[in-house]
């Protein structure tokens, strides 16, 4: 098997990246939105260069070769039985959770969410009209779940949908099969839908641990669920737009169709190109990444910690580190570390603001200058 470098720096300065131009002219290092700085796999770059190499980019259907590929994924890791007809191929997966509002939840429904949550999950509703009730992730020791008895408490007879988060963003908790198990039985006797963004199932530090969609777990779960996945944060090709929501009750997928018709346009011909190239031949390159993170999320997690005033918790999944800086006493620690020189994201936007999350999926290199950065940053502090 090839070596992957993923120590390469790549300047990506010049190439209009979001991650980047946010702090263009400025020594801040970029370590917030949640695209990686490795180079993808050569198998999408080879296959994107075919594509390019034919020289025709009209309108173009979603390949059957892809929703074979997929479905066939889906049967081999978690077992879990689909047809191509259950797939709808969306350009991104923000959008689907916006659609799922608008699909499921009526005028005055409501949607329910756990907080910290990546922030598109709380604008989703209020950007279609509907309440959002913010429910606290409760801590089990590390692991960091849903607080299933404040849920059940929260439902109202408003409550027609649960966004859900499956690896967790922010702090990267992978859900058990029992706690699945246990939010599938209070969906069903609520009579709610649960739209599950799983967008981070292929990073999964922890080898003991394993990803379960929770519309895998049975036919009765399976009617209530839009599983949201996508093959841009594993193999950095977020750039091309392609997810998928996987939606296997029939009047389900009906109703969602229906609001996306004429408002969200399909995937373009590249990212089908990439997502089919990163399913089929995409593992091994994501295994040694994996390896990678995990040796990052290590070097992480013993600076972090010894620095007074921050705490960083393991994270089971993700390359998006959740810091706690509450003990800096700042009244904003982002803006804080901004003016150090490391541009993280706001905790504040997804809930917590006095937590930051920063994103090592980056060369170790420019991990190493970011921390020692926030050190110097802290030890200048004198707490």
């Amino acid at each position: 098997m090839p070596a992957f470098d993923f120590d390469q720096l790549i300047d990506r300065t010049q190439s209009s990246s979001e991650k980047w131009q946010k702090y263009a002219d400025t020594e801040i290092l970029p370590l917030w939105v949640a695209d990686t700085d490795f180079q993808s796999p050569p198998c999408i770059i080879e296959a994107l260069r075919q594509r390019v190499d034919h020289g025709v980019f009209g309108y173009t259907d979603t390949p059957s070769s892809l929703n074979q590929v997929f479905v066939e994924r889906m049967a081999r890791l978690y077992q879990w039985q689909l047809q191509a007809d259950n797939l709808i191929w969306l350009p991104g997966l923000v959008c689907g959770l916006n659609l799922a509002v608008r699909a499921y939840c009526d005028e005055n429904g409501a949607a329910m969410s756990a907080t910290p949550i990546y922030p598109p999950f709380k604008s989703a509703p209020r950007l279609s009209n509907r309440e959002v009730i913010c429910l606290p992730m409760r801590q089990a020791g590390e692991h960091q779940i849903i607080d299933f008895e404040a849920l059940e408490n929260a439902i109202t007879d408003q409550t027609q949908l649960l966004l859900f988060c499956n690896p967790h963003n922010p702090g990267g908790a992978v859900y058990r099969r029992a706690e699945l198990a246990q939010l599938a039985e209070i969906i069903i006797r609520h009579d709610l839908i649960i739209c599950s963004d799983e967008i981070h199932c292929d990073l999964i530090l922890e080898p003991e641990l394993r990803h379960t969609p929770i519309a895998s777990l049975g036919p009765e779960i399976a009617a209530r669920t839009i599983t949201l996945m996508a093959p841009s944060k594993t193999w950095n090709i977020a750039g091309l737009g392609c997810s998928v929501a996987v939606i296997e009750n029939v009047e389900l997928r009906k109703r969602f169709a229906r609001i996306r018709k004429g408002i969200v346009p399909g995937v373009n011909l590249l990212g089908f190109t990439a997502a089919e190239a990163a399913y089929r031949d995409g593992d091994e390159w994501n295994r040694q990444q994996l390896d990678y993170l995990r040796a990052n999320r290590g070097y992480l997690l013993e600076q972090i910690n010894s620095i007074p005033g921050l705490r960083m918790p393991k994270n089971e999944a993700t390359y998006l580190a959740w810091i706690d800086a509450s003990g800096l006493k700042l009244s904003s620690p982002h803006k804080f570390f901004e003016q150090s020189g490391v541009g993280l994201s706001d905790g504040a936007d997804f809930g917590d603001e006095q937590s930051v999350r920063l994103n090592f999926g980056c060369p170790r290199s420019r991990l190493e200058e970011a921390v020692q950065r926030m050190q110097s940053a802290v030890d200048d502090l004198n707490l």
